[in-house]
């Protein structure tokens, strides 16, 4: 049985690498009226949306999800790519005369990114039948945003922990909404920026959320995460990189291997080495779910980034 419930988008990602900064080209006294155009040197079309992409890197640490989110009539690749990656494909509903929800992802050199996204499929409600009994706990992942109004306060309900994620969606996400989302959640997630847009948006410091959610999980990017608790701090720097081609899907797949940390009853501090070794593929391949590794090849880079043996 899946032990962990994945809401959250389901997409085909459109990434375009930029050979510049997009820095270098805005206009400081111009900024009320925007107007750039960039010459983008690749593009791929690969399988992504935040469901997606964790389901995709828990298949790989042997964790079956139940993944609730809705697609459209052209989801027939995306299924069979699932089944071909250990992925059950069963909770997810098909709505005929709709496409699947679309990522733009712009990258520049320096890793910045402007994305933009097109829910289509996606931004319908799922309306099936949920089934929470034994399932150790749920995330809630940028996706339908009713759904991720409504998802919380069933967890609540039916007493099934989740981890509240809303990332890309804060700026759909009322106030309220995300006041609503954390309260009550097992744990925070985001990057650091995206703890900045939640504090700016619901006026709650860090100390404030930690009086509604027991746990804060920051990702620093290449800098690693830190992770805040009501007894304090603790900081877990990244695993080493080869070679980084496209962070894209990065915070995924760190959230994909928390989540197997958490299932393992390992320390916050242990959770987030596994989520960042499992980033660091991620992050050497391009696209979001084309990094493959054995357990055994993750339990080597493991030791070599933290001179630790994983025990998994």
């Amino acid at each position: 049985m899946s032990r962990v419930i994945i809401s959250g988008s389901i997409a085909y990602d459109r990434i375009m690498d930029f050979d510049g900064l997009f820095g270098e080209h805005f206009v400081p006294e111009k900024l009320h009226s925007i107007n750039l155009s960039f010459q983008i040197n690749r593009l791929s079309i690969g399988f992504g949306g935040c469901a997606g992409n964790i389901a995709y890197s828990l298949a790989l640490l042997g964790v079956q999800s139940d993944i609730i989110a809705t697609v459209g009539e052209d989801f027939s690749k995306y299924h069979s790519h699932m089944l071909l990656s250990g992925i059950n494909p069963q909770t997810i509903r098909a709505l005929e005369g709709e496409m699947t929800s679309s990522a733009y992802v712009f990258t520049d050199k320096a890793d910045n990114q402007i994305a933009a996204f097109h829910m289509g499929a996606g931004g319908n409600p799922y309306d099936s039948p949920l089934d929470t009994s034994g399932r150790d706990f749920a995330i809630v992942a940028p996706g339908c945003i009713a759904d991720m109004k409504n998802l919380p306060e069933l967890y609540r309900t039916r007493s099934l922990p989740y981890f509240y994620d809303p990332a890309q969606a804060i700026t759909a996400l009322s106030a309220d909404d995300l006041r609503a989302g954390i309260t009550g959640a097992r744990m925070l997630f985001g990057s650091d920026y995206e703890f900045g847009l939640i504090a700016q948006k619901t006026g709650w410091t860090e100390n404030m959320m930690l009086e509604r959610v027991p746990t804060l999980v920051v990702t620093l990017g290449a800098e690693g995460s830190r992770i805040r608790t009501r007894e304090g701090e603790v900081r877990v720097k990244a695993s080493p990189v080869k070679d980084a081609t496209d962070p894209t899907g990065a915070g995924d797949a760190f959230r994909a291997g928390f989540i197997t940390g958490t299932l393992c009853s390992f320390s916050l501090a242990d959770c987030a080495k596994l989520g960042s070794t499992v980033a660091a593929y991620t992050v050497e391949t391009y696209g979001t779910q084309t990094h493959k590794f054995t357990i055994d090849e993750l339990k080597e880079r493991y030791k070599k980034a933290y001179g630790e043996t994983l025990a998994l």
